[in-house]
């Protein structure tokens, strides 16, 4: 049985929902930055597996490295202000964010 694209849109999608549902349910900033994460990274995916099914440019892989940048910038802010919002609720419950406004 051969991998197809079908496969590779099927496992990107499902890892987007798992990560979609995840940042709705769960009140963890932290839980919520990695469902970020776990969304970007099906996003990578369909990019690449595109890529492989048409090999004449190198486009998806290029905005896939992009994607991968942006992760980690997203992620070092997010761990700034989760580190910020800790020390002044000692909680990462997104319930408190409202107090960071003052």
């Amino acid at each position: 049985m051969e991998v197809g694209l079908g496969h590779y849109l099927g496992l990107a999608v499902a890892l987007f929902g798992l990560g979609a549902i995840g940042f709705l349910v769960r009140r963890s900033i932290l839980i919520q930055l990695m469902c970020i994460e776990l969304m970007l990274n099906a996003v990578n995916l369909l990019l690449v597996s595109f890529n492989r099914y048409h090999p004449a440019d190198q486009q998806g892989q290029v905005f896939a490295f992009f994607v991968i940048a942006i992760a980690a910038a997203e992620a070092a802010v997010g761990l700034a202000i989760v580190v910020s919002l800790f020390r002044l609720n000692k909680t990462v419950e997104t319930d408190s964010v409202e107090q960071l406004r003052h």
